[in-house]
């Protein structure tokens, strides 16, 4: 098939080698910088030399149909006669097909369905270095299928970039590395310009990108057709912004034609971009257009420098597109697409400073994006951890672990993560599974063709236009208002309904030819399109299904726990419930942002999410008090809340407990007596050591169900808590000896030589006072002692007015050096007191002398 093409492209030199290389080890790395020729003519050598079809995979669709049509014009022919291919939804072979260019997605399905791929003689895996997860599955897949059943079966990695170590290594197995055998670069050099923004714009991230990047971008191109010749492909992360420049470039319309080549588009829009015109052409391309795929006529690149990628929360089930920078491997790609026919330029949209910053590489998917599928794939192999496959990357251990839990939530996999039967038919569907399950599970309740039309619509969100409606877009879609959109996603229907199996089939002669009422769906299947579309989102993800906080608000809460708003003016809003498909949460941002849902009701969503559904007998402190019901919910959505009229006495206690130590002891009554006991208590700690109970808030409340042990138990509310005796709690901590020795070591009171009995304060656990009136301690010639005699007692000395004159623990002293100076001050003040020169012998008394007549 070579030998028909003429063109001499710079891959052409290396092939010869490289059948070589393929033809001693039956494994080889091909490595070409983007616009050698690669993807064209590789498969045309090898094609020569093995017998049976030579598949080669590409990671797009867009690429993929591309590089068929390429190879079939080269050869003269239309697709579909030597050169086909096949994407979901579409395939065109014919029975003189020898090389067919399929997605890595339908091959991975081809050897589930087939392992030997028989027929086939060799296999291209193309762009091998973008890494998405179909992509390290076929390589993975393909390796051990060839080792153990087809060593005849040439393998070919195909990467535009230099890390061919790896992939030789994979690829080589115990057998040592495959050969790799590089083709020369593009001849046309591409002269690199920087053309940064004037002023600084929002560093990418989950939310849209700065317009005022998307103004630059187009006056960035403004400025290259006005200096450079040839054509321009513009590099911009999403559709959308793909739709905001062209806007921005309307007024040009006149001298250029400004076309868009996204993965969105109809196949015939895409190829209208891969053609060449008589006019000058602005093509705004995505990724899509990275490699593989030749833009004919463009002699200028700008890029935006921005790149899309997919990020899964793993904790909330939720996934997002963020928009980041792109890697340095990609701009070099991106900048390529300019010297593929002739000296080109690039106008990179940011600094030769930033660009040092760049990562080198992107990425690969296996580090960010949901496995739930990739995890079926594996279980469906048999390799359900993906040991020993020739993984470029071990799969993230949380995420696979996380998406095995999903699929042992559908029955997809058993307990060791090995496949069902059930696992096996989600499988067979080619989506994603839970999609798959809600196709399965969805057509017996709403009918078949209602089921697959929209989980077509959610396999293909891209289809669904603007808005966050889904049944709103599944009505334009039926109604055929964007035709590219509609093309593309009855191409899914099909292909979704044929994958049903023959059980779900309409029964003739039930309510019309559709079948619409069947036997064992509880006239389920009867549901209004909108409540019909509500169930099949919430089969799929029934973590997402959102009810109201409030009546007619934009704020819900999902059944998995996360908050999540509509969009301003949302024409959602107000609706009591919402089946969520698509949401999206930044990072840092308090709730998710609803991007595509649909309205139901409490009963569906019952119905979608039974598993979520339970009963449960709540006792628990709620705020001030013990509150305690039965609650039905739906995840974590509140259904029905009654009292319980009987709690159990155990559970009222846990929660008291609860309540008590996040709110503290106040909830006690602390009477004088009891803080009395308390200080006492930390005092002797303080002073004995840590024999004698620890009191402090910590302590108790750690300890409560010792010492509060009979009062918990008997009691069923806050206001219980406030009747407790505390004191005669708190003596529960003290063993018998200690509390027998409790008076002697820590006396209430102290008897002074007057005969009072004075109250000592405890307060201050280091030095407990005792506040007493100077006459009443005539007669003492030391402070009294407590703890055994270990710790004085401060004196707090009174004068016969009850204001402190002296301080002191050292009774003595003060007799000698501070008596006489306040008996000096004080004798005059209050005469009928007792002064007398010498304290230590005179009388004490508590009583002022009679007044003299």
């Amino acid at each position: 098939m070579l030998r028909d093409v003429s063109l001499d492209l710079p891959v052409r030199p290396a092939l010869p080698d490289l059948v070589a290389a393929l033809r001693a080890t039956g494994a080889g790395v091909l490595v070409a910088p983007p616009g050698t020729g690669k993807t064209t003519l590789a498969p045309l050598a090898v094609a020569d030399e093995v017998p049976g079809r030579v598949l080669i995979a590409q990671p797009r669709r867009v690429a993929a149909r591309a590089a068929a049509h390429r190879m079939a014009t080269l050869l003269g022919e239309r697709v579909g006669d030597r050169i086909g291919y096949a994407v979901r939804g579409e395939r065109r072979v014919g029975p003189r097909t020898r090389v067919e260019v399929v997605t890595t997605g339908l091959l991975v399905r081809r050897l589930h369905h087939d392992p030997e791929l028989a027929g086939t003689g060799a296999v291209l895996l193309d762009e091998c270095h973008e890494r998405h997860l179909d992509a390290d599955l076929a390589l993975a897949f393909t390796v051990e299928a060839r080792a153990a059943l087809r060593p005849d079966l040439w393998l070919l990695a195909m990467s535009a970039t230099p890390e061919a170590d790896r992939f030789a290594a994979l690829l080589g197995g115990e057998a040592g590395p495959a050969p790799v055998v590089r083709a020369p670069a593009a001849l046309h050099p591409v002269t690199r310009i920087w053309a940064p923004p004037p002023r600084p714009v929002a560093a990418p991230g989950a939310g849209p990108v700065d317009r005022a990047l998307l103004d630059h971008v187009a006056a960035t191109v403004r400025r290259a057709l006005h200096e450079r010749d040839g054509d321009l492909l513009v590099f911009l992360p999403g559709a959308g912004e793909i739709a905001a420049v062209t806007a921005r470039l309307a007024d040009l319309r006149d001298e250029v034609t400004v076309l868009a080549l996204h993965g969105r588009q109809r196949g015939a829009e895409q190829d209208a971009a891969l053609r060449p015109a008589d006019q000058r052409r602005v093509v705004l391309a995505t990724a899509v257009a990275e490699s593989s795929l030749t833009v004919p006529g463009v002699r200028v690149v700008v890029d935006a420098g921005l790149a899309r990628v997919a990020r899964t929360d793993l904790a909330r089930g939720l996934g997002a597109l963020v928009t980041v920078p792109v890697s340095r491997a990609a701009a070099t790609q991106r900048a390529g697409r300019a010297g593929r026919e002739a000296p080109g330029h690039v106008y990179r949209c940011w600094s030769a400073a930033t660009h040092e910053r760049l990562a080198a590489q992107p990425a690969p998917e296996i580090a960010t994006a949901d496995l739930t599928g990739f995890a079926l794939q594996l279980a469906a192999w048999g390799r359900p951890d993906g040991a020993g496959l020739a993984l470029p990357d071990p799969p993230p251990a949380a995420a696979l672990a996380v998406a095995r839990d999903t699929l042992a939530a559908l029955g997809a996999v058993d307990p060791d993560g090995r496949i069902t039967d059930r696992g096996r038919a989600i499988a067979a569907v080619g989506t994603h599974p839970r999609l798959a399950r809600a196709l399965l599970d969805g057509a017996d309740r709403v009918g078949p063709d209602r089921a697959a039309e929209v989980v077509a619509l959610l396999a293909e969100d891209t289809v669904a236009g603007p808005g966050d409606d889904l049944a709103a877009a599944w009505r334009r879609l039926r109604a055929g208002a964007d035709p590219g959109a509609t093309a593309r996603w009855r191409a899914e229907v099909r292909r979704l309904r044929a994958a049903l199996p023959a059980e779900a089939e309409p029964a003739a002669g039930r309510d019309g030819p559709r079948g619409r009422r069947r036997a064992g769906t509880a006239g389920r299947d009867t549901l209004p399109d909108d409540l019909a579309a509500g169930l099949l989102v919430g089969l799929a993800h029934p973590e997402r299904l959102a009810r109201a906080r409030r009546p007619g608000g934009s704020a819900y809460l999902m059944t998995g726990g996360t908050a999540a708003e509509l969009a301003p003016g949302s024409a959602l809003a107000g609706s009591g419930w919402l089946a969520v498909a698509v949401a999206d949460r930044s990072p840092g941002a308090p709730t998710a942002r609803v991007r595509l849902a649909t309205p139901l009701d409490e009963a569906t969503a019952r119905e979608a999410a039974g598993p979520l559904l339970r009963t449960e007998r709540e006792v628990a402190w709620s705020g001030t008090d013990v509150v305690a019901r039965e609650v039905v919910r739906l995840g974590a959505v509140e259904l029905v809340e009654r009292p319980l009229a009987r709690p159990d006495p155990e559970a009222v206690t846990a929660a008291l407990l609860t309540g008590l130590r996040r709110t503290g002891l106040g909830l006690l009554d602390w009477t004088p007596a009891a803080r009395a006991l308390r200080e006492r208590l930390a005092f002797l700690r303080q002073a004995l050591g840590a024999d004698w109970p620890a009191v402090t808030d910590e302590a108790l409340l750690a300890a409560a169900p010792d010492w509060l042990g009979p009062e918990l138990a008997a009691a069923r509310r806050r206001a219980d808590l406030a009747r407790v005796d505390v004191a005669a709690a708190l003596r529960r901590l003290l063993p018998w000896a200690q509390a027998a020795r409790l008076d002697e070591l820590a006396p209430e009171r102290i008897a002074v030589p007057s005969g009072s009995r004075i109250r000592v304060d405890y307060a201050d656990p280091a030095a407990p006072v005792l506040a007493v009136k100077l006459q009443e301690t005539f007669g003492w010639r030391d402070a009294p002692r407590v703890a055994g005699g270990r710790v004085r007692v401060l004196l707090h000395l009174l004068s016969p007015a009850g204001r402190p004159v002296a301080v002191t623990a050292d009774l003595a002293s003060f007799w000698r050096s501070g008596y006489p100076q306040v008996r000096a001050e004080l004798r005059g003040r209050y005469p009928r007191h007792p002064w007398p020169e010498d304290p230590t012998t005179a009388e004490p008394t508590r009583r002022t002398a009679p007044r003299r007549r």
